[in-house]
């Protein structure tokens, strides 16, 4: 498939849209249509989160360490503020865990990659999937997908080889592994390499521009076309083996039951939504603000107006305002949203947690919409960087609990008039959740150049730079 966007094509220009607003982009639904069915044979969801539980154990075990260990505030957990951990810190949960420090960093990389730890500044903190690990299957798979997703990071890529032949195996990659699933059994390695072999060609021919008019002769260089991808497939295999993704020997290659189901299901482009719970009216915030993330906007904010008349109003707004401090961006908004159902009597809470840097660009629009500033005008109380903040934030967001077009889509609230500019100040914002929300939209992008160039700042962001 080729793509119709230019390669440095800017983002669509569109009227500013409240970004307050923007987490109530993902109730934003098409009618539903029945939900496809997986492929014969595909375990139920609680067996294949027991696989992933399984597969993740190490890495839950790490992030349950942090979290026990280092606490709230806690010092020295990472290196830099860029979730590299520390040599004191590896040292000390190597000891404390009978582990060695080379599986302590791995298993970090990994609970980081699924989303299990999330790094501030030099604290760690749990992540939102930790806090629902051993109650919610969904929360597990997602955790297991946003690891998948990101294979490329999970395992070192050659060193012998160039950043372009590796983005070109990497953008590759999804058909050999389509092909994988279609087969439903192991394929030859043989097989696989003439496959990746067939779709670089077709990503360089569709990359390829011939300028009008005579040209000078270009200087003498290696061509890109002759680097063997044998050593890179081997690469790619052994990273998705890594994840959990496939098993790999010298000649074969197979899916594994997690494998299959993830494939399956960037195939179909459905989520893994969590179940809404029965009875919102009667649960605590953030178990009713989960069940309202399934209803459209004018229901959801009906049952915000039945829980919040079932409850006293200075108690429910501690509770939004609790739950909107968690690390599930979804619930972030909504619990905002929620607020404004509040209105005034809110006023003096939300005016108190404007310096909490989370939610600080929820309040301040919270704040202005409630001054009487007009909601298609409220993110210009927003600095640059809040806005980039909240962008990411709500990426985040779209990336647990939406589709993989409305990822693609949420590109254009970016207020960055450019996705060079905008991959620049999202790497400087400083987002926990910035490669996460990067490589989601690499692997959700149609347009091959610009999900290279977000795989690349994924890359840069993970590795520190």
């Amino acid at each position: 498939m080729t793509s119709r966007i230019p390669r440095d094509s800017r983002l669509r220009l569109v009227r500013p849209r409240p970004l307050a607003a923007a987490p109530s982009a993902v109730n934003q639904r098409r009618p539903r249509r029945p939900a496809p069915r997986p492929p014969e044979g595909t375990p139920a969801p609680a067996e294949l989160a027991r696989m992933a539980r399984s597969g993740l154990a190490a890495a839950a075990r790490v992030a349950r360490w942090a979290d026990a260990a280092l606490g709230p505030g806690g010092d020295g957990a990472t290196a830099d503020g860029k979730a590299t951990l520390s040599d004191r810190t590896a040292e000390r949960a190597a000891a404390e865990l009978g582990l060695s420090v080379a599986q302590i960093r791995a298993d970090w990389d990994t609970a980081r990659l699924a989303g299990l730890i999330e790094v501030h500044g030099d604290s760690a903190r749990p992540g939102w999937r930790l806090r629902a690990w051993n109650r919610d299957d969904s929360a597990v798979l997602r955790g297991w997908v946003a690891l998948f997703d990101a294979w490329s990071l999970a395992h070192p890529e050659p060193a012998d080889h160039g950043p372009a032949a590796v983005a070109e195996v990497v953008s590759a990659m999804p058909q050999v592994l389509s092909f994988l699933q279609l087969s439903a059994g192991p394929v030859p390695v043989d097989q696989l390499l003439d496959l990746l072999e067939q779709r670089v060609t077709e990503l360089r021919t569709a990359r390829c521009e011939i300028p009008y008019g005579p040209q000078p002769e270009p200087a003498a260089r290696p061509e890109p076309d002759d680097t063997p991808l044998a050593p890179l497939l081997d690469w790619a295999l052994c990273a998705l083996a890594a994840v959990g993704a496939l098993t790999y020997d010298e000649a074969h290659a197979t899916l594994t039951p997690l494998g299959s189901w993830a494939v399956w299901v960037k195939l179909e482009q459905i989520c893994v939504a969590a179940q809404s719970p029965a009875g919102n009216i009667e649960q605590a915030a953030e178990d009713m603000l989960r069940g309202c993330a399934q209803l459209r906007p004018n229901a959801a904010r009906a049952e915000y107006r039945a829980w919040l008349a079932a409850r006293p109003v200075g108690s429910a707004v501690t509770e939004l305002i609790d739950a909107a401090r968690g690390d599930d961006a979804l619930l972030r908004g909504l619990a905002f949203e929620a607020l404004r159902v509040v209105g005034a009597p809110a006023e003096a809470d939300v005016s108190a947690v404007v310096d909490e840097p989370a939610l600080r660009p929820y309040a301040l629009l919270w704040l202005a919409e409630h001054d009487g500033v007009d909601p298609e005008d409220a993110h210009e109380v927003l600095t640059r960087e809040e806005a980039t903040w909240l962008w990411v934030d709500t990426a985040a967001a779209v990336a647990d609990h939406g589709e993989a077009p409305m990822l693609v889509r949420h590109l254009e609230s970016a207020v960055q008039p450019t996705v060079p500019s905008l991959l620049e100040e999202v790497r400087a914002v400083g987002h926990p959740r910035t490669v996460q929300v990067l490589v989601a939209l690499a692997a959700a992008h149609p347009d091959p150049a610009l999900a290279k160039a977000v795989r690349r700042a994924a890359f840069q962001v993970h590795n520190g730079g």
